[in-house]
């Protein structure tokens, strides 16, 4: 009696133990490091989304330096930096590039810590598919091509479907500009009489892009259409087109719903605005990687989130305010 009563309190002993480790295992705090592109109205915009998602779930939340420019150069020593302090679960984050970062990323994959891609994505964004980019959990932003291809249906209407077109871009590596400039690209095809002129890359320096727009219209002046591709290149190319006096002669589409934008559009100076969803982008981030981390819940590789358009006829509308990069 005595030795059943001694093995039986022994395995007490070890169910209770088992349970104390599962619960303080379970009830670890996840943390999370958020690394965003560039430092733009945009990701200042994402950060909010991702700062709201994880004070909603109790997420310990890191965010990184902003880095001061676009590229692996400056993103991935603040990356490195920042993961260095360890006890991360998760690192959401836009790469700079779609292979300079498979390497970086790689490797604190590797360590244990699961990675998200929003707005930008490593590869061709296809992490469904074995491939030496495949490890992120998702892609979660915009689908570009798709939204480059409308912005060149918006200007053929703008245009009446005829004349030569521009398109201010910012950088050749980046996944969400590489698709931006194709579907722009395939979208002006489909106008027998509309003509791409060139596409230029401003390197996110909006002065360059105010410089590269108006050396455009000194090239070709009869150019009737511009598409201004992102925060930079967009506001660049609007104020090369103001500055030389040709406001409402050239119709502008502009890609990124920023402040300066949206007051450009309700002064005539530009005629559409493209709004993606950066805080959207955020929450869906932190809230699929808890979902993972938490339930291994599994979680979509690719998640889109849409767009908004803004025009004078709906620019006060209160309902897109909502959609502006404040």
């Amino acid at each position: 009696m005595k030795k059943v009563l001694i093995v039986f309190i022994a395995v007490l002993i070890v169910v209770l133990s088992f349970s104390i480790f599962q619960g303080a295992k379970s009830s670890k705090k996840i943390t999370i490091l958020f690394v965003p592109g560039v430092d733009d109205p945009f990701y200042r915009v994402m950060e909010k989304g991702v700062q709201a998602q994880a004070k909603k779930l109790g997420v310990n939340l890191i965010v990184s330096e902003y880095p001061k420019s676009w590229g692996p150069e400056a993103q991935v020593p603040i990356l490195e930096a920042a993961a260095a302090k360890g006890g991360i679960d998760l690192i959401i984050t836009a790469p700079t590039a779609t292979d300079a970062l498979v390497a970086p990323l790689k490797k604190f994959y590797d360590k244990g810590i699961e990675i998200i891609t929003v707005d930008t994505f490593l590869g061709d964004g296809d992490y469904s598919k074995k491939s030496e980019y495949s490890f992120p959990l998702s892609y979660i932003g915009s689908d570009n091509e798709m939204g480059g291809e409308k912005m060149a249906d918006e200007i053929a209407k703008m245009v009446g479907k005829k004349g030569k077109v521009y398109c201010a871009s910012t950088n050749p590596d980046a996944s969400s500009v590489v698709g931006r400039v194709k579907g722009f690209t395939r979208g002006v095809a489909k106008y027998p009489n509309m003509t791409l002129v060139g596409v230029d890359y401003c390197l996110d320096i909006q002065q360059k892009a105010q410089e590269l727009t108006l050396a455009a219209l000194q090239k070709d002046k009869d150019i009737v259409g511009i598409f201004g591709v992102n925060v930079f290149s967009a506001q660049g190319s609007y104020q090369a087109v103001k500055n030389s006096g040709l406001t409402g002669a050239i119709k502008i589409a502009s890609w990124d719903a920023t402040l300066t934008l949206i007051e450009a559009l309700k002064k005539g100076e530009v005629d559409l605005v493209l709004a993606q969803k950066p805080a959207e982008m955020g929450t869906l981030a932190v809230d699929w990687g808890y979902k993972f981390l938490t339930k291994k819940t599994k979680v979509p590789k690719k998640i889109p989130t849409g767009f908004e358009f803004f025009t004078k006829q709906n620019v006060d509308d209160p309902k897109m305010q909502q959609f502006i990069y404040k």
